[in-house]
């Protein structure tokens, strides 16, 4: 198994994930909050098109990760993914969208990949985060949760790699001139994950066969990159530099996980 981010924060997301099952590449994506036109680009980075991606699965409604998936699934031929939740909250006409409603709570396959949803805190209709495994490799993606939870814990334990959200430094939120309500919504236990808030989850879950970390959805102006690897490293006992780093602009570029 190996991934890949097109682009990770507030202005867009959307995680490549792709597995060799039985001699065949299954390519699956996480989250498409990019139009067609922008998403073609970033995957073209990559030398690939979008009819080459299998299967869409959307976290939740908001439009950095839901804005472009029903098009992008259209135009590109792949099958799209979300809880019923999701799609009452983010799709403008369900019924005229060709969409598979998952279960929050119940696994799925697609093309011999294990897909486990998981349930999260967000101020979002249904959210749900996602375990990968391909029967090899389990991939864990977390981002969008304002806390951590006992069934995260125990779902994220185990994992080869962690896609894991660092969306803010505490002190820099406070002191930024975002209004009081929005800080609050950033902070609060319905929004997003805080460098030690994400330390503390990774420090909490079995990271006994863990060989990757990625701190993803960083904030832009409260948040810095340095300041989630240090916080990230001291709960694995690695080295700074053993944590990478997705951003906005240009991703992730392929990890083997």
């Amino acid at each position: 198994m190996r991934f890949c981010s097109l682009g990770s924060g507030s202005e867009g997301n959307a995680l490549l994930i792709e597995c060799e099952v039985d001699s065949r590449v299954v390519r699956l994506l996480i989250d498409c909050g990019f139009g067609i036109r922008e998403f073609s680009n970033r995957l073209g980075r990559l030398g690939l098109e979008p009819s080459q991606i299998d299967a869409i699965l959307v976290t939740h409604e908001h439009g950095d990760h839901i804005g472009g998936a029903p098009r992008v699934a259209a135009f590109s031929g792949a099958q799209l993914y979300m809880t019923m939740g999701t799609a009452l909250a983010g799709l403008k006409d369900p019924a005229n969208v060709r969409f598979t409603p998952i279960d929050s709570h119940a696994g799925l396959q697609i093309g011999g990949v294990s897909i486990e949803p998981v349930p999260v805190p967000h101020d979002a209709r249904e959210p749900v985060q996602f375990v990968i495994d391909d029967g090899n490799t389990r991939l864990g993606v977390l981002t969008d949760l304002g806390r951590s939870t006992p069934h995260v814990v125990r779902a994220m334990s185990r994992l080869d790699a962690i896609v894991l959200e660092c969306n803010h430094d505490s002190a820099m939120l406070e002191a930024s001139s975002y209004p009081l309500s929005l800080k609050r919504r950033i902070a609060g236990d319905y929004g997003h994950l805080a460098n030690q808030a994400s330390s503390q989850l990774l420090s909490q879950i079995d990271h006994s066969r863990l060989r990757t970390v990625v701190a993803a959805h960083l904030s832009r102006s409260n948040n810095h990159p340095d300041l989630a690897r240090e916080a990230l490293a001291s709960a694995w006992g690695q080295d700074p530099d053993r944590i990478l780093v997705a951003d906005q602009d240009v991703g992730l570029d392929w990890v083997s996980a």
